[in-house]
């Protein structure tokens, strides 16, 4: 039986980030089992982001199917989790995070050491690295003052400067270069003792991707990029833990391409429309380029709760990077400008019960739910969450939307409860003003599960000599 330094991790509200997201330390280092429900919180070796779709659509050299089968999961548990098979048929939902972090005590194949450590059959073990979901560095990242002294015992043994001195492969690296995190993506890649490694045992799913015609999706395809109606419900490039169902994978089959799509910039998973995908490592960067000196123009159409004023509307966004986002109409030091300008509001009629069903809307408790407001949005500055924070700070939340729009209600019914609104209060100690975001975060609800009213419906570049349009958005496609 193989040793490890072993920390699982649940992240809270379904959020599978690790940068300050509160988590629950469900683990020792040495190979202890504890049950879920013991935790306490830390945040711990918050991952290097990388949507790059570069190794997204094939799989990994060797076939997971030629994997050999040497031991078999086992029924649920003796230690709390689920009986583990095969990642695929994809689940209609995402099972609650569990993320294990460890140093590797002995050398060997890394499929093989995460089986023997996690007790995760190896065919479930290889599709994790070919959905992207394993993660290695050369050396172990600084532990959470909440480690226990065994946990500290370790990562000291391991980053001992005698030690690192013996290893070959961190010759020449500074301690940080060799703490960066890097995806594995062979089942048969080598690990050394003292590697870290990350494993995201429940990646976050997206079982829509496969309900798609994704060829019906392709707006235009060129030497140098593919032009995408990106679905609702999809994501763009993959997250941390999925880099296999997402748009540029889905794509790229589609298209029977040799080589894998690029991501050039994002929309939010619940957003439809136009999606740029570059063919290659070099236009990926010049679009990024362009992106950049401002040279794309991105417009949308939203479909809004309440009538929305017209004209440039300007707010400023807390730097954090966590949802939900926070702005204020005043301007705040260190926060962030954001512009938008609304071209035309007109109304509509609200989508019925048979649509709101068909998207997975969640009811966000708007009082009156007969009339929409369909909005065209030239996006001035693109920031996360952008249209739908500054929509909802102007008491028009968008449609569909279960993350902004309960918070929105409770302003409604309680005008000051917003610490940055037109109705905020005067606080008496910057104490108790944090006290009260924390109750506004608190108001918003999860992140929706499918569709929002919101659709990239037009994208252009360089003085609008590339122009591309997205299709009908879904809620006016049931009315065809």
């Amino acid at each position: 039986m193989l040793a490890s330094m072993n920390i699982a991790l649940v992240a809270t509200h379904g959020c599978r980030g690790l940068g300050s997201t509160s988590l629950s330390l469900l683990r020792t280092l040495a190979r202890t089992r504890a049950s879920p429900s013991a935790a306490s919180c830390c945040d711990y070796f918050a991952p290097r982001r990388s949507f790059s779709s570069i190794s997204s659509a094939f799989p990994c050299k060797s076939s997971i199917t030629d994997v050999t089968v040497t031991k078999t999961a086992t029924d649920s548990a003796e230690n709390g989790y689920p009986q583990y098979h095969r990642l695929l048929p994809c689940p209609s939902f995402s099972k609650l995070p569990r993320v294990e972090h460890m140093v590797v005590l002995e050398a060997g194949p890394v499929m093989e050491y995460i089986c023997k450590s996690l007790d995760l059959p190896p065919l479930y073990v290889a599709d994790l690295i070919h959905f992207g979901a394993v993660y290695y560095a050369l050396v172990c990242p600084q532990p959470p003052k909440t480690a226990t002294p065994e946990q500290i015992r370790l990562f000291k043994k391991f980053t001992e400067p005698s030690f690192l001195k013996g290893r070959k492969s961190i010759k020449g690296k500074t301690v940080r270069e060799a703490q960066k995190t890097f995806r594995i993506t062979h089942v048969d890649e080598f690990v050394e003792v003292g590697t870290y490694l990350r494993v995201h045992v429940h990646p976050k799913r997206f079982p829509r991707c496969y309900d798609i015609d994704w060829k019906s999706r392709i707006i235009a395809v060129t030497e140098s990029y593919v032009v995408l109606d990106k679905p609702a419900g999809t994501s763009v490039g993959g997250t941390t833990d999925n880099i296999e169902e997402s748009c540029a994978t889905f794509a790229t089959r589609a298209l029977g391409l040799t080589s894998p799509l690029w991501t050039t910039h994002q929309i939010d998973n619940c957003t439809e429309g136009c999606v740029i995908l570059a063919r290659t490592k070099e236009y990926c960067s010049i679009f990024h380029r362009k992106i950049r000196e401002k040279r794309v123009m991105k417009h949308y159409l939203a479909l809004s709760a309440a009538p929305v004023p017209m004209g440039i509307i300007t707010h400023y966004m807390r730097p954090i990077n966590i949802a939900p986002r926070l702005v204020s109409k005043d301007c705040i030091d260190g926060w962030i400008l954001c512009q938008l300008e609304v071209l035309e509001c007109r109304e509509v009629s609200w989508p019925d019960v048979d649509i709101e069903a068909k998207y997975c809307f969640e009811d966000g408790g708007w009082p009156s739910k007969k009339k929409a407001y369909e909005c065209k949005i030239n996006l001035l500055t693109g920031r996360t969450h952008q249209i739908r924070a500054q929509l909802a700070d102007c008491g028009a939340p968008l449609v569909g939307d279960s993350m902004y729009m309960p918070a929105v209600v409770a302003e409604m019914g309680s005008p000051g409860l917003n610490p940055f609104g037109k109705c905020k209060k005067e606080y008496t100690s910057e104490e108790d003003k944090e006290t009260a975001v924390a109750e506004w975060i608190a108001l918003h609800g999860k992140e929706p599960a499918v569709a929002i009213g919101l659709q990239a419906y037009e994208i252009s570049w360089d003085s609008r000599e590339h122009i591309y349009n997205a299709g009908t958005p879904w809620w006016r496609q049931e009315q065809l």
